[in-house]
């Protein structure tokens, strides 16, 4: 706002215009402290699983192919334009509607859809890690993929980061001492729960994962033993017979239905799992047979919402 002022104006008429200045002012300054947008021109540096990052404050913009980090997003309360065309499970079905833009799928993004959108920053995980450079080519690019290995301390990380990005540090740090909590709580009693073998079942096959998995979760966080050593090679189990389930005989068994989380079936494992051999084991017969959603668990994994929600499902067999 210019304002003009000649000798030749009255005092009263100066007086006015500095009021009205002064009004001007005092708004532009709360409209500030209440809303820091990438317009501003701020930006930090995200060190992430492809390297080192610009990126804006507050993005007007943002595009997401990861679920958990939609979830987290969703928890925080920060709008997202554009998400993949999948299938989403029930804590996240608004994002199934047109009022998000589809950008392509969870495997395969729509470059010319996302240059058209003009995104002010894409995050990325591992389903998508060799689109990267030519997503960074378009806006600015993230890539959060969760390390199986070291799976806490690398979502506490990236959730701090979103924290940065969108202005919400206290907000993520209070959700993050809320499930450091619910961990400590399930730890105490896991130890002594009985060894644990997690099982993915997929039509009539089986996949049998172990710690350092995607699903290690469950004995990498939470202090679940093993039943068997699993081998695993980055996001794949080991495949499995039921003649090896009914010889490992797991005290708790955890199910999850990947035909379920694309919306091909409600209860396939059930069926697949309810046969003499698996039923030989302890446990089937204490009733620890633990059936895990698979959209949670095989689509999200790690998100604010969702990760308190896997946590929960496990501690069943306590």
């Amino acid at each position: 706002m210019k304002t003009t002022t000649r000798s030749t104006l009255g005092i009263s008429a100066a007086l006015a215009t500095l009021l009205a200045l002064g009004a001007c002012s005092s708004e532009a300054q709360g409209d500030n402290a209440a809303d820091t947008t990438a317009d501003s021109g701020d930006t930090i540096s995200v060190t992430h699983a492809q390297g080192t990052t610009d990126v804006p404050v507050n993005p007007d913009t943002v595009y997401t192919f990861d679920l958990g980090v939609l979830d987290s997003l969703t928890s925080l309360g920060v709008d997202v334009a554009g998400v993949p065309d999948a299938v989403y499970p029930a804590s996240l079905s608004q994002y199934a509607s047109d009022d998000y833009a589809k950008v392509g799928s969870m495997k395969e993004p729509d470059l010319e859809a996302i240059a058209n959108g003009d995104p002010d920053l894409i995050i990325i995980s591992a389903r998508l890690s060799e689109s990267y450079e030519e997503l960074s080519k378009i806006a600015p690019t993230i890539d959060l993929t969760v390390d199986a290995t070291d799976p806490l301390p690398s979502f506490t990380e990236h959730t701090e980061t979103l924290g940065k990005i969108f202005d919400k540090e206290d907000e993520v740090a209070g959700k993050l001492t809320g499930i450091t909590e619910q961990i400590d709580s399930i730890k105490a009693e896991a130890a002594n729960a009985g060894n644990a073998l997690i099982l993915m079942t997929s039509a009539t096959e089986v996949t049998a994962y172990g710690a350092g998995s995607r699903f290690g979760l469950i004995h990498d966080v939470l202090g679940f033993p093993t039943a068997a050593d699993i081998a695993s090679e980055g996001p794949h189990g080991e495949a499995v017979s039921f003649e090896f389930v009914k010889e490992t005989n797991p005290d708790i068994l955890y199910a999850i239905d990947r035909d379920a989380a694309f919306g091909e079936s409600t209860d396939a494992s059930e069926a697949v799992l309810d046969n003499e051999l698996v039923n030989s084991t302890n446990a089937a017969k204490n009733n620890k047979i633990i059936n895990l959603d698979g959209g949670s668990w095989y689509l999200v994994g790690y998100g604010l919402n969702n990760l308190p929600a896997m946590i929960g499902e496990v501690a069943q067999a306590l």
